[in-house]
C-alpha cells in the first residue's frame, strides 16, 4: 500500500507555466506524515531541448539529485527519490531552480485558479517569495504540479460516475441538433453507429493550433467547422473533443456513455481518447472511437476495452470502420497514426476513465489543454495494475469490477418517437 499527496487537480495550461532560472525559483509546500521509506517526488516539468542543465531540487533545505534534461518537447513527469530522513511530519518545502540566467532551461507546470496557494515564486534567488503574480508572464496564481508518494497509507477509492442532468436546458438544445435516426427507438448499437459517424464528420481533426477547445460540444463543433476559436486563433480540436462531443450527444439521446483515455506509455505521444458506450443488448461497455468512426468486433460482438487489450498487436481484422473513416483518413497525421499506434494496439496498453459526463452543466470541472502535456489530471481513474507501471503520480485506481459495472443512477430519456 502507498499514498499520493497533492494539492492540485492537474489542470495545466502549458502556455502559462513557470520558467526556472538561477534568480527565478519555485517553491511548493506539501503537508506530509513522517516516513520510514524513501519518498517519490513527482514533478511535471519541461526541459528545453537545447538545454544541458539539470533541474536542481531541494527538500527542506537539502539539495537532492535532480533530473537531467532529455529530448522531450512537452511537459512530462520526472521522478526524484527523496531519502526518508529529509521528510518531516508537517509542512515540507520543495524548491526548484536551474543554473540558467535566461528562461531557456526548464519550465515547471502550474495549475492556475487557487485563491491562496502553497506554491511560491522568487525572483531574487530565494530571498523573498510571493504566491501571486506567478508564471513566466507574472499574471498567474496557482499550485505547481508537484506530488509526493509515500510507502505508508492508502489511496482513496475511485469515485462513482457522475452523469449529466437529463433535463438540463443545454442538453435539450443539443438533443434538437441530433439526427433523427439517433433519437428514434431501435437497437442501441445502430443508434450509436449513426451518432459516431455524425460526430466524426462534424469537423476535421486538428491537434495543433493556438487555442484548445473547451469540453463543450456545441463550441467544439462550431470552432472545428470554422477553424477559428478564442481570439480568432486556429483551435485544437482533436480526439479528446470527438469523444467529449460523442459522450454529451449520447447523454442527450439517453444512451449511457463515458470518456475512455488511453496511453502506451506515460511520457509518450502514443495516447488516445475515445468513448465507452453501454449496450443493453450486449450487457457491456463497448469501446467506440468517434475520431475514426470505428468499433471493434469479434464474431459479431462489439468488444470491450479489456478484450481489445487482450487481442494482441494486430487489430486490423477486428475493426469495422464507419463512413467517417474516409472523411478523417485524408488528414496527413491520421493515416500514419492509425498504422503506427492504433492498429498495433499500442495506444490501448493502459486505460483510464474520466468519472464525469456533466460537461455542459459543470464546465468548471473539466480540464484545460488535456493531451497537450503528459496525463496529469487527478480525476482520471486508472487500472489497479498501472499503479506499479509508472502511474503512481495519480490517486485513483480501480479493479476490473469498477470498469465493468453497469451504469448506476443514469436517467434515461425516452427516444423521441416515444415522447410524441
Amino acid at each position: 500500500m502507498s499514498q499520493i499527496y497533492y494539492s492540485e487537480a492537474g489542470c495545466v495550461v502549458p502556455t502559462l507555466c513557470e520558467e526556472l532560472t538561477d534568480y527565478r525559483r519555485a517553491r511548493k509546500v506539501l503537508h506530509l506524515p513522517a516516513t520510514s521509506e524513501p519518498a517519490t517526488l513527482f514533478v511535471l516539468a519541461r526541459p528545453y531541448p537545447s538545454s544541458e542543465l539539470p533541474l536542481r531540487v531541494s527538500v527542506n533545505g537539502t539539495e537532492v539529485p535532480g533530473p537531467d534534461p532529455d529530448s522531450w518537447d512537452f511537459y512530462g513527469w520526472h521522478e526524484i527519490s527523496v531519502p526518508p530522513s529529509l521528510v518531516v511530519a508537517g509542512a515540507n518545502v520543495f524548491e526548484f531552480w536551474t543554473d540558467a540566467h535566461a528562461m531557456n532551461a526548464w519550465s515547471l507546470a502550474i495549475e492556475n485558479g487557487h485563491r491562496d496557494p502553497e506554491s511560491f515564486v522568487s525572483t531574487d534567488r530565494g530571498t523573498t517569495w510571493r504566491n501571486d503574480k506567478m508564471g513566466y508572464l507574472n499574471v498567474s496564481r496557482g499550485e505547481y504540479v508537484v506530488r509526493v508518494r509515500l510507502a505508508e497509507g492508502a489511496d482513496p477509492a475511485p469515485p462513482s460516475m457522475v452523469w449529466e442532468d437529463p433535463v438540463a436546458p443545454r442538453l435539450e438544445r443539443l438533443r434538437r441538433m441530433l439526427p433523427s435516426d439517433v433519437l428514434r427507438a431501435g437497437p442501441t448499437l445502430s443508434r450509436v453507429r449513426a451518432l459516431t459517424t455524425w460526430v466524426c464528420t462534424r469537423w476535421e481533426y486538428r491537434c495543433v493550433g493556438g487555442v484548445y477547445a473547451p469540453w463543450d460540444a456545441e463550441t467544439i463543433m462550431a470552432w472545428g467547422r470554422a477553424t477559428r476559436g478564442h481570439d480568432d486563433r486556429e483551435p485544437i480540436v482533436m480526439c479528446v473533443h470527438y469523444a467529449v462531443t460523442l459522450v454529451s450527444c449520447c447523454m442527450a439521446a439517453g444512451i449511457p456513455a463515458r470518456c475512455a483515455i488511453f496511453t502506451g506509455t506515460m511520457n509518450g505521444h502514443n495516447g488516445h481518447f475515445t468513448a465507452e458506450v453501454w449496450l443493453d443488448e450486449f450487457d457491456r461497455w463497448v469501446m467506440v472511437d468517434p475520431t475514426l468512426d470505428a468499433i471493434l468486433f469479434e464474431d459479431g460482438v462489439p468488444l470491450s476495452v479489456r478484450e481489445i487489450q487482450r487481442a494482441g498487436s494486430d487489430l486490423t481484422a477486428l475493426v469495422e470502420w464507419g463512413p467517417g473513416y474516409d472523411f478523417q483518413v485524408k488528414n496527413p497525421f491520421i493515416g500514419p497514426w492509425i498504422r503506427n499506434t492504433f492498429l498495433n494496439g499500442v495506444c490501448f496498453r493502459h486505460r483510464s476513465l474520466w468519472p464525469r459526463t456533466d460537461f455542459l452543466t459543470h464546465p468548471e470541472l473539466t480540464p484545460g489543454w488535456h493531451g497537450s502535456t503528459s496525463y496529469c489530471e487527478t480525476s482520471l481513474v486508472w487500472e489497479i495494475a498501472d499503479l506499479e507501471q509508472g502511474f503512481a503520480m495519480f490517486p485513483y485506481f480501480g479493479e476490473q469490477e469498477y470498469f465493468d459495472a453497469a451504469p448506476q443512477g443514469f436517467s434515461v430519456q425516452k427516444p423521441i418517437d416515444q415522447r410524441m
